[in-house]
């Protein structure tokens, strides 16, 4: 027996057909089945699914004998499928990686008839709005009826974002009926009806925003089958689960806001049809309220279900045209104020720091900051605590975001970005330390000191290096790049191939002081106990072995495209490893601490602060071309590279070395390769020792010190 049917009903969806199977094809889980359901679709959409059948026997063609529509052409694939549960997917849509493994592991877990899935909004243009129903889903019990939980009818009533268990639609009779909105006699009825329903926040369907070809953007009559669909639904819910008020109430609500969506909608009622279409919501209301009433929202909505239950069709236009205008105004109006406020706070920073400009330097003062204004962190937190050692009489103060001026460890002097003290600081300080560049507005002044400590040991090709790889540049204005650069009086270098590196990446008249990382004097003078204490402080069962992800950037791609399923890796690797996967910082918006790890195989720390406890708690470290490697190698630990776009990343990006050629452990480029690494627990400890004395051997953790009393000790 299957564990999964999809059924896939394909109708001119030639120019997505491809994605959606692809998505569904590469998944880590594989008990299942696409029943795909040709309905007699014009285009080369029948082409399509001829080349995929014969390439993978999980793919099964039905070819409808006539055009019959979504609901019908869904009843037809349901009618062969052999899945336990089936999943009703539209075929201009696809699958988020891993969101197969994810359903399954949720079924089984909770046993549920009907498991509700979380999705998000994908725009022509590349937006990706998160579904509004996933704060419904997160917030649901772990397995409720629709009584227990009702805020579960206010999610988006459609059939792909539900996996059903199929003999519950065998039990209940509940097919799709014919015509447009045949979502909404079959959702609502299945809510109602079944027993043990679950919910999954996590993103599982990528839903395509089409600009053309959905009924929800043809302009037609065709949009009053909806009241029907209404009624059936109707009058199924009180035939099939015998609904409280409360349940009654809602369903009532959100056949209101579904019908008054469909009106105001300018691409779907005509507009010679809307007062006959008003007139049926009309008579819909007054034969379904409820004694006991609903309950009506507030605001507009709720305005415009009275004027709905008054039959005013006219105060109802006004009303609309009222909203509207004044939704504009106010939304120009908020523009507005917002980028005037903008533009006149950084007018009176700009002006407030050219007039600290006029004053002295304030030679007692040394201003951090790192990864644009992230928090207090990397190389700058390590010379920053050396400096106070060293030289207290030397104030430090940090810039930070106001998003992380709730990371801040207590005690820390700090201004926020874009604030006066902020400026003030900037214009006056006489150190200046920071792991990127200041901003292009920061007036190099006579008789201070800038320090660039970096960030990383470079793998991939940085600053000049990158005229000859434009397809991954971000930053063209190289011109721009190089007057940031001059300003800086020193750069930290962690061993000889960054200082060779960056005199070429960066051809500017600084000292460098190639010292080692400062960051890296931790994990220099690391001890055992140390791991052991990182462990527990973040939850981690002793037994289990830890294995830390670090994914690098890659501009070519979509933001969030995962180029490993971590879901996947989990499950092979097994419930006594568990895998700490942290994003690349241009991923991370606002720091916070992972909740103990618990029972969890599976933790996000990418907004942990410090990354240096990770390493320390992690057994082994697990990258592509992240330059985190060089920082874990220092603790002599085990580290797998894992490469499987390795030419692509060499070719577009540009890197300084083969690191194919030279790794610091074993090296993968295909999933299964991955996989038996870690079952053999293969390592290379010969290449990690070259790795190590090629990269690390100035991480003796004396690097701070030496940073330190060189800039601010004049010490050479």
């Amino acid at each position: 027996m299957t564990f999964l049917s999809i059924v896939l009903p394909v109708y001119r969806v030639q120019g997505y057909l491809g994605q959606c199977l692809d998505s569904l094809l590469s998944q880590s889980f594989e008990d299942f089945e696409i029943v795909a359901v040709d309905d007699c679709s014009p285009d080369y959409s029948g082409r399509i699914l001829a080349e995929y059948a014969a390439r993978d026997p999980r793919v099964r063609v039905i070819t409808s004998p006539s055009n019959v529509g979504l609901g019908l052409a869904r009843n037809l694939g349901l009618g062969h499928a052999r899945g336990d549960y089936v999943w009703f997917l539209d075929s201009d849509d696809w699958l988020a990686a891993g969101a197969l493994a994810a359903v399954r592991e949720r079924l089984r877990a909770t046993q549920a008839d009907l498991l509700v899935v979380g999705f998000d909004r994908v725009h022509g243009d590349g937006r990706v709005e998160g579904g509004s129903a996933k704060r419904i889903l997160r917030d649901a019990p772990r397995v409720f009826t629709a009584e227990e939980c009702p805020q579960i009818l206010e999610t988006l009533h459609v059939a792909w974002n539900r996996v059903i268990r199929r003999d519950l639609l065998a039990r209940l009779g509940l097919a799709f009926e014919a015509g447009w909105y045949e979502d909404v006699s079959f959702t609502f009825p299945l809510l109602l009806a079944a027993r043990r329903i679950s919910a999954l926040p996590r993103t599982c369907v990528h839903y395509r925003q089409r600009r053309t070809g959905a009924i929800t953007r043809t302009v037609g009559d065709r949009h009053f089958e909806v009241f029907d669909h209404w009624e059936h639904a109707l009058g199924l819910c009180a035939k099939l689960a015998e609904p409280g008020d409360v349940v009654r109430g809602l369903l009532f609500r959100r056949m209101l806001w579904h019908l008054t969506r469909v009106l105001r909608h300018d691409t779907r009622v005509p507009p010679s049809s809307r007062r006959r279409f008003f007139a049926r919501m009309n008579e819909m209301y007054h034969r379904h309220l409820l004694p006991a009433g609903f309950p009506s929202p507030g605001g507009g909505e709720g305005l415009r279900y009275r004027l709905v239950a008054r039959g005013s069709y006219r105060a109802f236009r006004a009303a609309e045209v009222a909203m509207r205008v004044a939704r504009s105004a106010q939304a120009a109006l908020s523009r507005t104020r917002r980028r005037l406020a903008k533009r006149s706070r950084q007018a009176a920073g700009r002006l407030y720091y050219r007039l600290q400009l006029l004053l002295p330097v304030d030679k007692g003062l040394a201003l951090y900051a790192a990864y644009w204004y992230r928090g207090v962190t990397c190389n700058p937190a390590a010379i920053a605590a050396k400096a106070a050692e060293l030289v207290p009489e030397v104030r430090a103060v940090w810039v930070v975001n106001p998003s992380r001026v709730a990371a801040v460890p207590p005690g820390v002097d700090h201004v926020v970005a874009g604030s006066l003290p902020y400026y003030r600081a900037l214009a006056r300080a006489r150190f200046a330390v920071n792991n990127v560049n200041w901003p292009n507005m920061m007036v190099k002044r006579r008789g201070t000191t800038h320090v660039m400590t970096h960030h990383g040991t470079p793998l991939k090709m940085m600053g000049m290096d990158q005229l000859d790889h434009p397809a991954s540049v971000s930053d063209v204005d190289f011109a721009g790049q190089m007057r940031r650069a001059d300003r800086w009086d020193f750069s930290v270098t962690a061993n000889a191939h960054t200082t060779i590196a960056w005199e070429r990446a960066y051809p500017c008249a600084y000292e460098t002081l190639e010292v080692g990382y400062p960051r890296n004097d931790r994990l220099a003078g690391a001890t055992h106990a140390e791991a052991v204490a990182m462990r527990e402080r973040l939850g981690i069962d002793p037994a289990k072995r830890v294995v830390l992800y670090v994914p690098t950037h890659r501009e070519w791609l979509p933001k969030g495209t995962q180029v490993l399923d971590v879901e996947r890796l989990s499950a092979a690797l097994g419930p006594d490893t568990v895998l700490l996967v942290r994003a690349h910082y241009f991923y991370v918006d606002v720091a916070r601490t992972p909740r103990p790890v618990g029972a969890r195989r599976i933790v996000d720390v990418s907004g942990y602060g410090t990354v240096e406890d990770l390493y320390l708690a992690a057994d082994v470290m697990l990258t592509d071309y992240s330059s985190a490697m060089f920082d874990f190698a220092v603790l002599d630990k085990p580290l797998v590279i894992y490469a499987p776009d390795w030419p692509v990343y060499r070719e577009l990006r540009g890197v300084y070395f083969d690191l194919m050629a030279v790794p610091p452990g074993p090296v993968a480029t295909t999933y299964d390769e991955l996989v038996a690494i870690f079952n053999d627990d293969r390592r290379d400890d010969a290449a990690r020792a070259a790795f190590r004395e090629r990269f690390c051997y100035l991480d003796d953790g004396g690097a701070a010190e030496r940073v330190v009393r060189r800039v601010f000790l004049d010490q050479r």
